[in-house]
């Protein structure tokens, strides 16, 4: 079955940076659309960025430039890499595997904190 665990959250002071990482199995990593979704306390969840094989990418306005969306296919792992970050980044960051336009899979989340 599909398991997506995602670790590296944790508290950062603005300005800093944190890397997440998340493991996954059960599907064939490289067939779909890998994303980062994030959702803060009262807010809507809100993808951030995605990654598909081909090393096509997608970025919400709010984190370009900032963020970097990466994977190692041979690992089956995902990362996100957040730099410059802002108090407004504090939320709960879920791994999504897409199917067919739709967000299929979520993994625990973690929690980054900025403050």
């Amino acid at each position: 079955h599909v398991q997506l665990v995602e670790s590296g959250g944790g508290l950062v002071q603005p300005g800093g940076s944190l890397r997440l990482s998340c493991t996954t199995s059960g599907f064939g990593f490289s067939m779909y659309w890998m994303y980062w979704v994030r959702q803060a306390p009262g807010k809507e969840r809100e993808g951030v960025a995605g990654i598909f094989s081909d090393e096509s990418t997608y970025y919400a306005p709010a984190v370009k430039g900032r963020f970097t969306i990466s994977h190692d296919s041979a690992r089956n792992t995902l990362y996100l890499q957040m730099d410059s970050q802002k108090p407004e980044d504090t939320a709960v960051y879920y791994c999504v595997r897409d199917q067919e336009s739709s967000f299929a899979d979520w993994g625990q989340g973690t929690q980054v904190t900025v403050s």
